[in-house]
């Protein structure tokens, strides 16, 4: 039975063994995907949301409560702010700051 030592040396060389392997056949994966993208004429275009994570990232959303006070505003999404937060804790109404 082989000891720790020489165990963690197959090891590191089993991880370089794999990712030589990994590079090669990502390599022929992407050369393939170009042949075809050439032979058919497609282009990156034609793929639909490749290169973006999400058609509605960046949008804004419009404000739903505003400390009239202030002016700050809040959209009801995520955290409720602190200057809401204040006056919800004083007993009024989320309700009572709503734009409308």
């Amino acid at each position: 039975m082989a000891n720790y030592t020489e165990l963690q040396r197959e090891i590191a060389r089993l991880m370089q063994q794999a990712d030589a392997a990994r590079k090669a056949e990502v390599a022929a994966a992407i050369a393939d995907i170009k042949a075809k993208m050439h032979e058919y004429g497609i282009t990156i275009a034609d793929l639909g949301s490749a290169g973006r994570s999400s058609r509605a990232k960046g949008t804004t959303v419009a404000a739903k409560y505003r400390n009239r006070a202030t002016g700050e505003t809040w959209t009801g999404r995520g955290k409720m702010p602190r200057w809401l937060q204040a006056e919800v804790n004083v007993g009024k109404r989320k309700e009572d700051f709503l734009i409308g």
